[in-house]
């Protein structure tokens, strides 16, 4: 009897995504362990493995289909003994949306026949073809699509998608050209002069974003990502739930600049080089276990206390933040604090993250001095308790050890603790823990 592939739940808290793209095609032979598919969640592009052996004997859930629901019947698997015949028997699954209309297709081409109409066939090919392109005035593309199309330069709005209802896929925009894309996109205009103008903005909106739009300026609105509304929720989530309280502390930072100076010149040839922002997750790390009060979960009538240190960190990718994690951040090496952290935030910026490396997590670590920021606050990450918010390195008066006046790199972090669950004065020893640690950085090696 065929086997039914179902979409997976790919976490604990998926209820849908997006088939991405498969990797295998009907007629192909897969065994266990074998990589079919694609599917993105609203964090990370994941691999689907198959879990039997077969024959693809039907896909039917097409590349590119977003909100496919988990336990979706998305392909059909053919038994050795079995062939195309035996899928008559299997479940359907639901048709695409642009299959709905093709009998009406059919009425609409006959009935230009019967009349004769001097409209060429290939504007009317392009007429039925020009919804599928756009979405109520938006272009259909994958998350994906779009990220690439961005970086490579190419206009997405002009492409011709090859997915279902025209979307533009992955494959459409690296086999595009940045300069030829731009130059297409006049091409839809010219086949239908007498075409309406399309209204500046015709998604299907919620009543309270109508209730917030000023027509006089000039705008657009978009969906919301799946990303975007977790980072919503979740945010939302903190600050209501969680009572935040602020300790910031100034940390000088030259003799953590110059060990750092010697730790990659003794690595150079190993090819490995720790960053500032490496370090600190060690001393982070450290102090944790250190002052352990702070590396805690409330759990409403319990408290969680953590015996390692597994340190979330903060990333930006296009649409949003994700943070991965570095486990064991306490013991682990800085040489290996800096091949972890390379390589997750090369996968989160590709999306190609594991649940469990961004879920969980003991504390977290937001960094926003390379972009200049002196001093910031950041919303704690539930259901950790504890987060710091790190400011940019730079040169300030300072009060030498025998009193003198002299000038330091200084950098100013902000700890964010839930009052919940640490007392302000426990937050303040994990301040000034931190702060030793970055300020005598031979304690991280030693």
């Amino acid at each position: 009897m065929p086997i039914e592939i179902k979409m997976p739940a790919l976490s604990p808290t998926m209820e849908e995504g997006k088939l991405a793209k498969w990797l295998v095609k009907e007629g192909d032979t897969v065994s266990s362990g074998d990589i079919m598919a694609e599917i993105e969640t609203d964090k990370a592009t994941m691999e689907f493995e198959a879990v039997d052996e077969g024959t693809i004997g039907k896909i039917t859930i097409a590349e590119g289909t977003e909100g496919v629901k988990v336990g979706s019947v998305i392909a059909v698997l053919l038994g050795e003994d079995e062939d195309a015949s035996a899928i008559d028997a299997a479940p359907k699954a639901d048709a695409p949306k642009a299959d709905a209309p093709k009998d009406e297709a059919a009425k609409d081409e006959t009935a230009k026949v019967e009349t004769k109409s001097a409209q060429p066939a290939p504007a009317a090919k392009a007429e039925t073809k020009a919804p599928a392109a756009t979405q109520e005035g938006r272009v259909i593309a994958s998350p994906l699509a779009k990220r690439i199309a961005a970086a490579k330069g190419v206009d997405i709005e002009a492409l011709t998608g090859t997915g279902p209802n025209g979307r533009v896929v992955k494959a459409d925009v690296e086999a595009a050209q940045p300069g030829a894309a731009k130059a297409k996109k006049a091409a839809p205009a010219a086949q239908n002069d007498t075409a309406p103008a399309a209204p500046a903005s015709t998604v299907e909106m919620a009543a309270e974003t109508r209730a917030l739009l000023d027509a006089r300026i000039p705008h657009s609105v978009e969906k919301l990502s799946g990303m975007r509304k977790t980072i919503a929720r979740r945010l939302t989530q903190s600050m209501q739930e969680a009572p935040h309280i602020y300790l910031t502390v100034d940390v000088r930072l030259d003799k953590l600049m110059a060990l750092r100076a010697d730790i990659n010149t003794a690595l150079e040839k190993q090819g490995v080089k720790v960053s500032v922002n490496d370090m600190l997750i060690k001393a982070l790390g450290l102090a944790l276990i250190e002052v352990p009060e702070c590396n805690v979960t409330f759990a409403g009538g319990e408290l969680i206390k953590y015996e390692r240190a597994d340190v979330s960190v903060a990333v930006s990718i296009p649409g949003g933040l994700i943070t991965p994690i570095v486990q064991d951040a306490n013991g682990k090496s800085l040489s290996a604090i800096a091949k972890a952290s390379k390589d997750l935030a090369a996968r989160a910026k590709d999306g190609k993250l594991k649940p469990e490396e961004y879920q969980g997590g003991t504390a977290s670590i937001s960094n926003m001095g390379m972009m200049g920021i002196k001093q910031f606050t950041a919303v704690i990450n539930p259901p950790q308790a504890t987060i710091l918010a790190i400011g940019a390195g730079d040169k300030r008066p300072w009060v030498m050890p025998d009193g003198s006046l002299g000038v330091a790199t200084v950098m100013t972090a902000t700890g964010s603790f839930d009052h919940r669950a640490v007392d302000g004065a426990d937050g303040a020893r994990l301040m000034a823990a931190f702060r030793n640690y970055v300020e005598n950085p031979l304690g991280m090696v030693a």
